[in-house]
């Protein structure tokens, strides 16, 4: 299949996909929206930046535009959760786009905005709920919304939805949905849990892969430079100065690191935001709307952002800090190389992070090029892991003995294990 004419859909969200400039379907979508348009249930395992929201977006429009009546007060025909405001708000824009002229209503709710306000859209009925499941939970405690009408069922980014703790919420929430449902379920990784999930919530699924799970997009450049920790902030510094002009995405593990960053780098000269937990839901907006516009060229933020950014420009993904979480890494720098575009990714690694890097190499099973330092015996991946074949530098030769770690702790010194740090 080579177009959306060719999918089934409906010739109404044709037209819309080609007003929006849409002609080819991705992988992921080639795979998933026939087997959609038939109501199957969907087990999609895609990298961030491969169309997701289309793959699932589009078969569930082209439902809800079969479905006669408009939805009843205080309830909705379609429910979509995602973890993050940033994820929701952008898969509700993308929704609308599809929907543009037609009698299909998309609905957000999350924290940080106007709960009042939620309630009184919700009461008028809404078409496709899209939410945060905290939010939602407020709104079922508070009667404003009754999900016994919802037919269709998404849930993406599940894997971040496990890792936030939000399984106890769609414990609370699955039940109060209607039956028979259509249940389709998107990540970018698979951990066991998600087995679990996908088992307790999806009937008879289709499963659908475009990549094995923990691999990064084709097009993401990675490299990583063996760092002190004091260090950092020069080889930043060195990064953002080779072109001010390229989009950059700066990921710290702390809210209090991301905001005294961003400071700094002002303070430089570096046109700089930050996003993170302690902005406020219109703080967040604003800085991803100027970055997306390119009236901001760097933007350090914690993970809060990592599946929530989905501009096409962004040039570089730096891991100021490495994520304690190995999937995070590959959200992450997925930022960059989206839209069939080229990206590169770069790593920070000091001496307290070599287990960080150590999880994350073992699961991409890959080994992630050296571009300055030396890397430390003993942290190269296991488990088969490969050369990564588009790093900008040559990678350290299999078997060549490494030299001192390049560090500004003793290289004798024992690593110590990362202090846990409370999630952005």
């Amino acid at each position: 299949m080579f177009d959306f004419d060719m999918l089934g859909l409906t010739p109404t969200l044709n037209e819309a996909l080609k007003r929006a400039g849409f002609t080819e379907p991705t992988p992921i979508q080639n795979q998933a929206i026939p087997l959609a348009l038939q109501g199957h249930d969907i087990l999609g395992l895609a990298q961030t930046g491969t169309g997701k929201t289309l793959a699932f977006g589009l078969p569930l429009v082209d439902h809800l535009l079969a479905e006669p009546g408009k939805p009843a007060p205080k309830t909705a025909k379609a429910l979509i959760l995602a973890p993050t405001r940033e994820l929701v708000n952008q898969i509700a824009d993308n929704l609308r786009v599809l929907t543009d002229g037609s009698r299909i209503r998309v609905t957000t709710v999350v924290g940080g905005q106007s709960i009042i306000r939620q309630i009184n859209v919700l009461s008028r009925g809404v078409d496709i709920l899209v939410a945060t499941p905290g939010r939602l939970m407020d709104l079922m405690d508070r009667g404003a919304v009754d999900l016994g009408s919802v037919r269709h069922l998404v849930l993406d980014e599940a894997d971040q939805m496990l890792d936030l703790g939000f399984i106890h919420a769609l414990r609370k929430i699955a039940p109060r949905l209607g039956t028979p449902r259509q249940t389709m379920l998107f990540s970018a990784t698979m951990p066991k849990q998600m087995e679990e999930l996908s088992r307790a919530y999806l009937k008879d699924p289709r499963r659908v892969q475009v990549a094995p799970p923990g691999k990064a997009a084709d097009k993401v450049s990675q490299s990583v430079h063996f760092v002190g920790r004091a260090d950092k902030l020069v080889k930043l510094r060195e990064i953002l100065s080779r072109d001010r002009e390229a989009l950059t995405l700066v990921f710290t593990r702390t809210k209090h690191g991301a905001e005294k960053l961003m400071k700094t780098l002002v303070s430089e000269g570096f046109n700089a935001t930050s996003i993170h937990g302690n902005k406020s839901q219109g703080q967040r907006d604003r800085a991803i709307k100027a970055f997306r516009d390119g009236t901001v060229k760097t933007v350090v933020a914690t993970d809060v952002a990592a599946r929530g950014i989905d501009i096409p420009g962004v040039a570089y993904v730096v891991n100021y800090d490495l994520p304690e979480v190995p999937d995070n890494y590959i959200h992450r720098i997925g930022r960059t190389a989206r839209a069939g575009l080229e990206g590169e990714a770069i790593a920070f690694c000091s001496v307290d992070e070599i287990d960080q890097l150590r999880q994350i190499e073992k699961l991409m099973k890959i080994e992630i090029p050296v571009a300055s330092g030396t890397r430390p015996t003993g942290t190269s991946a296991s488990n088969g892991a490969e050369k990564s074949g588009r790093g900008p530098r040559a990678p350290q030769r299999r078997g060549q003995k490494p030299a001192p770690a390049n560090y500004s702790k003793s290289p004798s010194a024992k690593p110590k294990r990362p202090r846990r740090r409370r999630a952005a």
